[in-house]
């Protein structure tokens, strides 16, 4: 874990503020983004297409991940296509299931059969990444998201259901398997060690790549002396017994 040089995991950026994602952007470790409607919401995103079309201007040359936010199956897939629309390197996000907890397969199917490039999200048990892998036509490429965070946010070791995750979509060699949701930095190289595809990560996780490999005396000290300069600016005191 001293360097990202041998990364074989491709790092994506996930998030909604247009500045942090060019951000992001002019740096080349970063192979592509990822979105969702609560992060745009929480960005004070207003106008879904607008949003879309000022981040694919900014960025070009990378695959980028827009969600549909429809829960009926027939306004999903029109959605998707208007959204696959957009350019040859986004990829449409399709939730595993709607809010009725009905399968999304037969519409990823149908979408995967007509070359878009999916982004299959939210999903986050082995049998959910079989139904989708069956689903998905050979030659198009597409993504299966496996929100790992969220599992390790239950009590749950990610690390097992990422690992046969990636062994059961061989079946399609065109599809990749994202690591989302990743809670910390040790995530990536764990996503790298299993073979994981991808992992999207937001901005704060990124930023801490600089640092990999640092040493940990000399970090041990920087904390010590963090805690000083913070007590004194705080002004903090504590009187003795006898001074009382």
């Amino acid at each position: 874990m001293s360097d990202t040089k041998n990364l074989k995991v491709k790092l994506f950026a996930d998030g909604a503020d247009l500045a942090g994602m060019k951000e992001m952007a002019a740096n080349p470790m970063i192979k592509g983004f990822t979105t969702n409607p609560t992060l745009m919401r929480k960005a004070g995103i207003a106008d879904y297409k607008g949003f879309a079309r000022d981040v694919l201007a900014a960025i070009p040359d990378r695959p980028v991940s827009f969600e549909v936010f429809a829960d009926d199956f027939a306004t999903m897939e029109t959605q998707a296509l208007e959204i696959a629309s957009w350019g040859k390197h986004v990829n449409v996000k399709i939730p595993v299931t709607n809010t009725k907890r009905e399968f999304s397969g037969a519409l990823v199917e149908r979408l995967s059969k007509q070359r878009v490039q999916l982004n299959v999200t939210a999903v986050m048990t082995l049998d959910q990444v079989k139904r989708i892998t069956e689903r998905l036509h050979a030659d198009t490429p597409a993504i299966i998201s496996v929100f790992a965070g969220r599992i390790a946010d239950t009590g749950r070791d990610p690390v097992p259901i990422m690992a046969e995750s990636v062994k059961i979509m061989k079946a399609k060699p065109k599809a990749e398997l994202i690591w989302a949701s990743p809670r910390e930095l040790l995530n990536i190289f764990q996503a790298d060690a299993i073979g994981c595809h991808i992992i999207t990560a937001t901005n704060d996780i990124l930023k801490k790549l600089s640092l990999v490999g640092k040493d940990l005396d000399g970090y041990s000290l920087e904390t010590v002396e963090m805690f000083y300069k913070d007590a004194s600016a705080a002004g903090y005191t504590i009187k003795s017994r006898e001074a009382a």
